[in-house]
């Protein structure tokens, strides 16, 4: 009945020719396909090709080589070429999941060899084993045939060759009679890796942590191998019950890229029992109970009943804005916002050639007084002038000394750069009353819509967290944005950064430079300065450390310069929600006289937030150069967690009271070591909301 199955399946699989029937056959593919690998059938020149039925033809005929090559690495066990074929080729181009005309799968192969890198490396593509093994009767079955008919076919052939003249039809069944021999040992290699093979022990280990107040994560490690076949699957199982009767629900994992999986739609405050199950060829294994043995879904909140900080921020601050708007429709300033709309319709590329038109504003030197300039780059090159120069316009050559207020107004400005025109137009109606303190704000609000207007470009990026100032009395506020589109621009100069600080340096004087050639010094830091800060952190639970110092007209923040829209940090665990019982425990650390988190030795074991947490602030304390016995003065922050979205989320470390803010004059023991800086807090803040 089988055979008759398999004969069945053969001219279902008609329609795809075998492959290579022999180690000589693979070799010859491999060396074909070699230079091929690295190239995707699209970039054929297309204009070669007869129509798109030909085209078709060509990619179906490249695709099957592929495919064909791969059955035969597998089989070769060639580990290097399976990764390079999963590398260059998507699942369905390998036609991955297919049945070749045996009725087997890659991975089929691979575990019955039991090859664990190789089956390891095409489950983490998405591999399958074939569907038509329903019992273990039917694999063995399946096997015996294919063993059975390899071996009839080797018998067959031999006699052709020992009866038969030597000829040219001789010297092809020798060849015949090879290969079929060649194939007679692996199915026999494959029918042992089977029959000594056993179901796989329980999972190593099992971790179980709360998700939310709804959710439950697992993880869990493989189990230990000896004389077994490779794990294809895990079943996770979850029930109110130590018994596991009645069974919650269960979820079939077969994508074993990561060992983890997320229980959703849970009950909030009910206790979940959790096991894990491995599954190979023979069977499924043992269950493995989780450790802890059971969880609580729950969050910090659930106690708290407080709202996210942030829940309702956005929305308020827009209809905050559009009250605004809404009071000043009536103005002078109204009528000219409406052209504003139609100016912006101009396109980058067609706007971009103001930076070459004779009459352009833009300046070469500086003179003493305030400036803005606009850094855009792309890669290792910058947008300039017609003349090489980095665009810059004046705001106030009067104004010689920046208000450290002035330039944190100008920050938050950048987050409305569409609202520009509007806030100048409104700015200039309310000049009458107060124009001393509007009018460097106007002047500032001017030159941003000068700037817009040459460039044709509204957005100017984020505003660098200094100002650069030089001997001469020039002042320069620089702003960064990053250009990623690939985008071909007419009549544009993108200029290497290289080549324009060669030519800087031609003409300026190194003993007292100007705040541009001091731009174009630092111009690298710079820009890694405006890169990493749009970096986001990866899902977890983090510890951060706060400290602040102040001078006369601001506070700054401590922050890492790898990271500088966050402040110093080390990652205590990938889960990033608190539980309800973490919260009381963090409560009740912080009602204790000792600041620095202690437990009794029979209940560390008992707590993994505790051991977490001590690894968290030892790590710290070394990488802000803090003496490990100073961290018994440093408290948590017990009033909240401190949540960004759904995935990161911050417990505070605090110096003692009188140590968060460093005041002028003092003396601060602990300088943190190299890679850090002090931002502004304003800009710090803009920079965490970015």
């Amino acid at each position: 009945k089988m055979t008759q199955q398999m004969r069945d399946l053969q001219l279902a699989q008609a329609r795809k020719p075998p492959g290579p029937s022999s180690p000589n056959a693979a070799k010859r593919l491999y060396r074909n396909l070699s230079g091929k690998f690295r190239v995707n059938y699209t970039s054929f020149d297309e204009g070669s090709l007869v129509g798109r039925g030909e085209k078709e033809k060509l990619r179906k005929s490249y695709l099957f080589q592929s495919n064909a090559a791969l059955f035969e690495a597998v089989e070769l066990q060639d580990l290097d070429r399976v990764q390079e074929m999963l590398k260059h080729y998507s699942p369905e181009e390998l036609d991955l999941n297919t049945p070749n005309s045996e009725g087997l799968l890659p991975l089929d192969i691979a575990i019955m060899t039991n090859n664990a890198p190789i089956a390891r490396a095409l489950l983490q593509a998405g591999a399958k084993e074939s569907p038509h093994f329903v019992s273990l009767e039917s694999r063995s079955l399946h096997l015996s045939t294919l063993v059975r008919e390899a071996e009839q076919r080797v018998n067959e052939l031999m006699a052709q060759v020992v009866n038969e003249a030597p000829s040219a039809d001789c010297s092809e069944k020798e060849k015949q009679l090879k290969a079929w021999e060649w194939r007679f040992r692996l199915y026999k290699r494959m029918k042992a890796g089977f029959e000594h093979a056993r179901v796989p022990d329980a999972p190593s280990s099992v971790h179980l942590s709360v998700a939310s107040s709804s959710s439950l994560q697992v993880t869990f490690w493989e189990p230990l191998r000896v004389n077994s076949a490779i794990v294809t699957k895990y079943k996770v199982e979850w029930s109110c019950s130590p018994t596991f009767s009645p069974l919650v629900g269960e979820a079939v994992i077969d994508k074993l890229k990561d060992l983890h999986f997320t229980i959703q739609g849970l009950v909030s405050g009910t206790a979940y029992h959790i096991r894990v199950s491995a599954y190979n060829m023979k069977g499924w294994g043992p269950p493995q109970a989780s450790m802890p043995p059971f969880a609580i879904p729950s969050n910090w909140r659930g106690d708290d009943g407080r709202a996210p900080r942030r829940r309702g921020q956005a929305e308020a601050l827009d209809h905050l804005l559009g009250q605004v708007k809404t009071v000043h429709q009536h103005c002078i300033c109204h009528e000219p916002c409406k052209n504003q709309t139609q100016s912006r319709k101009h396109s980058v590329s067609k706007s971009l050639k103001h930076l070459f038109h004779p009459g352009s504003k833009f300046l070469k030197t500086l003179k003493r007084g305030l400036y803005l300039t606009a850094i855009f780059y792309k890669d290792d090159n910058i947008l300039v002038t017609h003349e090489d120069q980095i665009p810059v316009v004046e705001i106030d050559d009067t104004y010689s000394c920046l208000l450290m207020q002035d330039f944190l107004w100008l920050t938050k400005v950048s987050c409305m750069w569409d609202e520009i025109l509007w806030l100048r137009q409104c700015v200039t109606v309310s000049q009458s009353s107060c124009s001393c303190i509007l009018q460097t704000r106007f002047k500032m609000l001017l030159a941003i819509s000068q700037m817009q207007g040459l460039l044709g470009i509204q957005d100017l990026g984020q505003v660098f967290f200094e100002p650069i100032k030089d001997k001469q009395g020039n002042i320069l506020i620089v702003t960064l944005k990053e250009v990623k589109t690939n985008q071909t621009f007419e009549s544009v100069r993108w200029v290497p950064i290289c080549k324009l600080q060669t030519s800087r340096k031609s003409v300026s004087s190194p003993e007292e430079p100007t705040a541009l050639d001091t731009l174009l010094v630092s111009i690298q830091d710079k820009l890694a300065y405006h890169q990493r800060s749009s970096h986001a952190l990866s899902p977890g639970l983090y510890l951060g450390y706060l400290k602040l110092c102040s001078a006369v007209d601001q506070i700054r923040v401590l922050v890492p310069e790898q990271l500088p829209n966050i402040l110093c940090h080390v990652k205590i665990r990938s889960n990033p929600n608190i539980s309800r019982e973490e919260w009381e425990w963090l409560q009740k650390m912080a009602s204790v006289e000792e600041p620095v988190p202690k437990e009794p030795e029979t209940d560390r074991s008992q707590n993994p937030l505790f051991q977490e947490l001590q690894v968290a602030i030892k790590e710290l304390m070394t990488l802000v150069n803090i003496p490990l016995q100073e961290a018994k003065d440093f408290r948590l922050y017990s009033q909240e967690v401190l949540d960004f979205g759904d995935q990161v989320s911050f417990l505070l470390l605090l110096p003692p009271s009188d140590d968060v803010c460093t005041a002028p004059g003092q003396n601060n023991p602990y300088t943190p070591r190299s890679g850090f800086l002090t931002l502004p807090l304003q800009i710090f803040e803009l920079g965490e909301e970015r």
